[in-house]
């Protein structure tokens, strides 16, 4: 357990985090949200977030980035909150898009990837696997570094293959992989959704780097999942 003051400031790092992908400094964060505390408490806090494991220091003279127990962390409190929500223009458009053939989820994962600026795969009925978005997700800062390119490259290789294995095993409904426990690469996460409906079944995703919007992320996947009730 973390105070509060702790837990909001743990969620103020992860969502500046995601924004900018830069480490985040106390001194930054004072002065950009107007806490009601001094850059000496940040500090404290933050020091203390860092030894219970919830961010690190990447270079000496950096500010702190968040963990994986960090973003679990959040998910978590994110997940019993329920606060996910689309805006109203992308609702619609997405309304516009979907209906109930594979012509039309093609194109309702396209707008999902351009609303996420990730990328999405789509496993209609098991088998018949659809992704697009791939060059959202290597634009991310993350992907300058040659070796993740190389790696997600060999999981996109192997992606019907990944969701075949992992399909039998996947519970029913939405589903975050973050990390060390995601199937498709433990530098990313997948925030994943298994529906049936009649005797159709599949699986939709969304991959992105660990520093993922889950909150708009899972709200993209509750749209699917009310499409499929």
């Amino acid at each position: 357990m973390i105070s509060d003051r702790k837990k909001n400031l743990l969620e103020i790092i992860i969502k500046e985090y995601v924004q900018t992908a830069n480490p985040v400094s106390s001194g930054s964060l004072v002065e950009k949200y107007k806490l009601a505390f001094s850059p000496a408490t940040v500090r404290n806090e933050m020091m203390e977030l860092e030894e219970e494991g919830y961010i690190y220091q990447p270079h000496t003279s950096a500010g702190r980035t968040p963990t994986e127990k960090a973003y679990k962390f959040f998910l978590l409190d994110l997940l019993k909150a329920k606060k996910k929500h689309l805006r109203e223009s992308e609702k619609k458009n997405l309304d516009l898009v979907f209906a109930h053939d594979e012509a039309s989820y093609k194109k309702t994962a396209k707008a999902i990837a351009e609303i996420s600026n990730l990328a999405v795969f789509w496993a209609f009925h098991k088998n018949d696997l659809y992704y697009t978005g791939l060059s959202n997700l290597f634009s991310q800062p993350e992907f300058k570094q040659l070796d993740m390119v190389h790696d997600f490259s060999e999981v996109i290789d192997r992606l019907e293959e990944i969701i075949d294995e992992s399909f039998e095993s996947l519970k029913d409904g939405e589903q975050v992989f973050i990390g060390g426990e995601n199937p498709f690469g433990n530098f990313l996460s997948t925030a994943l959704l298994k529906y049936k409906k009649n005797k159709q079944s599949g699986v939709f995703g969304i991959i992105g780097p660990i520093r993922m919007d889950y909150e708009k992320n899972l709200a993209l996947l509750d749209f699917i999942k009310n499409k499929f009730k």
